[in-house]
């Protein structure tokens, strides 16, 4: 449970209809190797200890005396267990059957939460719909609270604060989670028993994703077992398990077993501090307390390794759709400015191949000429040929303005002008050449009546890798919000998609070249002496550090122990925590760089612009962060 993290599962055993013994064998089995997997919260499926299909057996005294015998060994097996268990059952109350998910911890009946959505003619049949206002109910010779405003809280676990609900009350206009969230709960159980038809699953995982995402909660539904009566519907075992949108874990229908895994609510008391949608509604709830023992949960579910690269299956459309908004982004400044051309200093690297290929969207969107586009490569002291002939390549086949300008000569005058020897390849000598370079894509531009098309990257942006007034600068910054490794897949993309063959060659070469500004002198060999990655740290663990860094919120400890179980095998925790270090220091010292960035468009979750999603002062100390990282030593 350190970190925010608590292992949950949702179950659908076997069950035998009406036979409340043996319901409860089946279901103490499943506590019990629930509680060996080190669960902390299991969902059961509604009505589980009888059965939801018994029809007017519901009426018999038996039944309902048989499912209150089964619920006190329920009880009773989950002593010690130091596991928040939902179990469905039929409970009686002032004269009316309900149906109900009992909220069992440490042997005791924490609470009853009874159905307020009746849907079927056979619920309706034997069922009333939940009362409106809470009450207490004599179970098992104690007084229990009775409601659907019933919240249970971890006192040592801050945040984890569960709601239960029963099926089709997700399936209502306003569903009883949504006050329950709003009320303050982060994990919503749900206690479930539809028939599977044709769809039923995918809209049932529709919207449990959705009521997760709507209520920035966690989300764990548990649907009724083929046990149930097939005399006119079947059952499928359907259960899922999902966080802010997204599905962690689920039994495909027809399968069994335990689904288990790990929610974060750390992260979802985050996010709700970020929405003004989840605000505490006052009145109407009651909160009944509990305590888990604090321990390390094991983690067993999947942390993305690249979080910014959309999935395999959905890549190609996820592509279109950021090279859309990037081009849309662009016409319309290009639009609004009467910019008469488009002007992108090109280097042969990734950055600025993206740049270039967005351009070209961005003209065809105009129904604009491609030599409008002007395409400038400025050489210096670092440049290879390799980065100079794909450059000059690519434009050519592309069919843009090409301009060459070498920077040499220039740069030189400015070290004299200075007194900077350029024996000394310091700062100066790497920042002299990329503020050239934006000196000449800026009075370019205005003897144009043009544009200047920025390239930086948002994990450069991150790490302040860029001179300040220098590639820094642009008149619209197109890769501003695309890190470098979805840089990376979305040239590969473009690639892909080439319909010349010599201009996807020229792009897979780009993307097979080492990263670099290329600002230090090439190797005697002609080779790139200055790459990035070596001098940083890899862009894989800095996008992977900036996702969970700035977009989860994550601690410095947490961020690491992610990485450690990511990234095993690949990186050791020492090299992890180097380069976490260095993401932290530079991401705090470089803000001032990100303080007065030119706009760009939003593509994904994460954005630095000082405009929109992120504001932070220039002088802000790191001095915590730092001391946190020196405890992981």
């Amino acid at each position: 449970m350190h970190d925010g993290l608590i292992r949950v599962a949702t179950a659908s055993p076997a069950i035998q209809l009406a036979d409340c013994r043996t319901n409860a064998e089946e279901l103490i089995q499943t506590i019990e190797k629930a509680h060996t997997e080190g669960v902390s919260v299991l969902t059961f499926p509604e009505l589980c200890v009888t059965g939801s299909t018994c029809g007017d057996l519901f009426y018999q005294p038996t039944l309902i005396n048989g499912a209150l015998d089964a619920l006190a060994k329920i009880a009773e097996a989950t002593r010690g267990k130091e596991l928040l268990v939902f179990v469905g059952a039929p409970i009686l109350y002032a004269q009316k059957l309900y149906s109900c998910a009992v909220a069992i911890f440490d042997g005791v009946i924490l609470g009853v939460v009874p159905k307020r959505e009746l849907t079927a003619p056979w619920e309706t049949r034997v069922f009333a719909a939940a009362p409106t206002e809470n009450s207490r109910i004599e179970l098992m010779g104690c007084s229990v609270p009775f409601g659907t405003g019933l919240l249970f809280a971890c006192r040592n676990v801050p945040g984890l604060i569960l709601a239960a609900e029963l099926s089709a009350d997700l399936w209502s206009p306003i569903p009883p989670s949504t006050a329950a969230a709003q009320a303050g709960a982060t994990v919503i159980c749900n206690l479930a028993a539809t028939a599977e038809t044709v769809g039923q699953a995918e809209y049932r995982r529709l919207l449990v994703k959705s009521q997760s995402a709507k209520l920035a909660c966690a989300y764990l539904l548990a649907d009724a077992n083929p046990g149930e009566s097939t005399t006119d519907m079947v059952f499928a075992s359907h259960t899922l398990i999902a966080e802010n949108g997204v599905i962690l874990a689920e039994s495909k229908p027809f399968g069994s077993g335990v689904t288990v895994t790990e929610i974060d609510v750390e992260y979802l008391l985050t996010e709700r501090r970020s929405l003004t949608s989840c605000v505490s509604v006052p009145g109407g709830f009651e909160t009944i307390s509990f305590d888990l023992p604090l321990r390390e949960t094991k983690i067993s579910r999947e942390f993305a390794r690249e979080p910014f690269i959309p999935a395999a299956d959905e890549r190609v459309r996820r592509c279109e759709e950021i090279l859309a908004i990037q081009a849309h982004g662009l016409a319309r400044r290009t639009k609004h400015a009467w910019a008469k051309s488009l002007v992108i200093g090109i280097s042969g690297g990734l950055d600025s191949c993206l740049a270039l290929l967005v351009a070209v969207r961005a003209m065809k969107l105009l129904g604009r000429p491609m030599s409008e586009i002007t395409a400038i490569t400025m050489p210096c002291f670092g440049t290879t040929a390799r980065t100079k002939n794909n450059a000059l390549t690519m434009c050519e086949l592309l069919g843009v303005t090409t301009k060459t300008i070498r920077i040499g000569d220039a740069v030189t005058q400015h070290f004299a002008d200075i007194g900077h020897d350029p024996q000394n390849h310091n700062v100066v000598f790497e920042n002299a050449q990329a503020r050239e370079r934006t000196q000449v894509l800026m009075d370019i531009a205005n003897a144009e009546n043009g544009l200047v098309v920025g390239t930086g990257d948002l994990s450069e942006l991150a790490l302040g890798w860029a001179t300040y007034n220098g590639d820094h600068m642009s008149m619209y910054g197109v890769n501003a919000a695309v890190p470098k490794t979805l840089v990376r897949y979305l040239v590969a993309h473009e690639a892909d998609m080439a319909a010349d063959p010599a201009l996807a060659a020229v792009l897979r070469d780009i993307l097979a070249t080492p990263v670099s500004p290329e600002l230090l002198p090439a190797s005697d060999a002609g080779d790139i002496a200055q790459k990035t990655e070596e001098l940083v740290g890899p862009y894989l663990l800095h996008d992977f550090y900036l996702f969970y860094c700035i977009r989860r919120n994550y601690s410095p400890r947490k961020v690491l122990r992610l990485a450690e179980t990511v990234f095993a095998g690949e990186f050791d925790r020492k090299v992890l925590l180097y380069w976490l270090k260095n993401f932290y220091r530079r991401f705090f010292i470089q803000q001032f760089k990100r303080s007065c960035l030119p706009d760009g468009p939003k593509v994904g979750s994460v954005s630095l612009s000082p405009r929109g999603d992120w504001h932070m002062p220039s002088d802000a100390s790191s001095k915590l962060w730092m001391a946190e990282l020196e405890t992981l030593e």
